[in-house]
């Protein structure tokens, strides 16, 4: 399993690769508006938002239904090539890409958690990023036309389906037994800790939907962009490896942490945006503000709730999905109305989410007295 999971990664963020640090390039060299590219991209998020709500209203995870996302998004990835010249064709494409990932993803994080725990998760987790900044590394030699980055997005979300298919088959009676446990979510009870995860979320809409349009404004050539965004996965992938024994220490510390570290790696995007050296110094801290968080939200919220298929679901649907969501909305109009505090705004928003997970721990510590 450890191998499958492996591969699925590889092949998953590979297509969040081209998805993330090329598209929006392709769109705008295409015609599209800072505003459009922003909604086109904040569709699938909001649908992964969405999703979640539907299983706490009696839609079950099984094969059939996971299965069936692994084919919307096959035909959503086939739909880009008759889509990119109409916003609206294409607005529709990444509405069902959000449909099929919206299930995918958090699933295979449960099944990894189940058999390979938090300690062991990001030496396999790593190979996600490994297929992230190869696409990166191979893609931008080769983007002569949309047309080069829509094959590759066709042909690593058939890869990543078919991975997925056998992951799911083998691991059935695994997510059966996660949706027998009785739902212990309450978000509005727990709205403090959710606020905190879903603001850093929409603080990277500025990073996911407009770094690379972002800096090629200031001057940095396209190359040297994607070489800041493989030195983010390169450190990344270093953190993945070596966060085993962080990820024992206080969870909720590292929550915090990482959160205030973003947002200083913000403010020195938006203090120099034409500065390489300090732009990769910023893409340093990905290592925190990515890989670690990212490892331990999912490792606290694991052991917090006992419906760990659901607090999963949820973590990928409102942080992922409704944080970028608005995210990428607020970093469209931001980018179009005042484009140097882009990375301003994004400061302030992770501000934010610190002090709302400060917010929730000092909750729990009224709880446990």
């Amino acid at each position: 399993m450890s191998i499958l999971l492996a591969i699925f990664y590889f092949f998953y963020f590979s297509i969040i690769g081209v998805y993330i640090i090329f598209l929006p390039k392709v769109l705008s060299m295409s015609g599209y508006g800072a505003s459009e590219i922003g909604i086109i991209f904040a569709a699938a998020p909001l649908v992964r938002f969405i999703v979640p709500f539907a299983f706490i209203k009696g839609l079950k995870i099984n094969v059939a239904s996971f299965n069936i996302s692994l084919i919307i998004m096959c035909i959503s990835a086939i739909s880009f090539y008759f889509s990119l010249d109409n916003f609206y064709k294409l607005l529709f494409s990444n509405i069902t890409l959000g449909v099929g990932l919206s299930i995918v993803l958090p699933y295979v994080e449960l099944i990894s958690l189940k058999y390979l725990g938090k300690e062991e998760y990001g030496k396999i987790r790593l190979f996600g990023s490994v297929g992230f900044i190869l696409v990166a590394l191979v893609l931008v030699k080769f983007l002569s036309s949309p047309s080069v980055a829509l094959m590759y997005l066709l042909a690593l979300t058939f890869s990543t389906s078919a991975v997925a298919f056998v992951i799911a088959k083998r691991a059935d009676a695994l997510l059966q037994r996660s949706e027998e446990v009785t739902n212990d979510i309450n978000l509005l009870k727990d709205w403090r800790l959710w606020a905190g995860l879903t603001l850093m979320q929409v603080s990277f809409g500025s990073f996911y939907n407009f770094f690379t349009i972002y800096v090629t404004d200031h001057g940095v050539m396209l190359d040297i962009a994607v070489y800041l965004w493989s030195f983010g996965v390169v450190v990344e992938i270093f953190m993945l490896y070596f966060q085993g024994t962080l990820l024992r220490k206080n969870l909720l510390l590292i929550l915090q942490a990482t959160t205030f570290i973003t947002a200083l790696r913000w403010f020195i995007v938006f203090l120099f945006p034409e500065n390489v050296t300090m732009l990769f110094i910023a893409q340093a801290f990905h290592a925190l503000s990515f890989a670690l968080f990212h490892s331990a939200a999912i490792s606290y919220l694991f052991y917090l709730y006992k419906h760990k298929s659901l607090a999963q679901q949820f973590f990928s649907g409102i942080t992922y999905g409704f944080g970028a969501f608005l995210g990428a909305l607020i970093a469209g109009y931001v980018y179009e109305l005042y484009p140097s505090y882009l990375f301003l705004s994004a400061t302030l928003i992770a501000l934010m989410a610190t002090y709302s997970l400060y917010l929730w721990q000092e909750t729990k510590a009224v709880q446990v007295k």
